[in-house]
């Protein structure tokens, strides 16, 4: 998607320890996931609670 080689996510995450310190990258990336997890559960139809259509039971 965003064509990135070893380069350049390793610079991205030297700057991201420059920018935020060793200490609050583990906090920033747990809440990143929750909320990514979040988005994840509310744009994916839910399928235990839809009917599957007549033609398929």
């Amino acid at each position: 998607m965003f064509n990135l080689g070893w380069v350049e996510g390793g610079l991205i995450i030297l700057v991201a320890v420059l920018v935020f310190g060793s200490k609050r990258l583990p906090e920033l990336g747990g809440a990143l996931g929750k909320a990514l997890r979040g988005l994840k559960e509310e744009v994916s139809p839910e399928e235990s609670t839809q009917d599957p259509p007549d033609d398929l039971r």
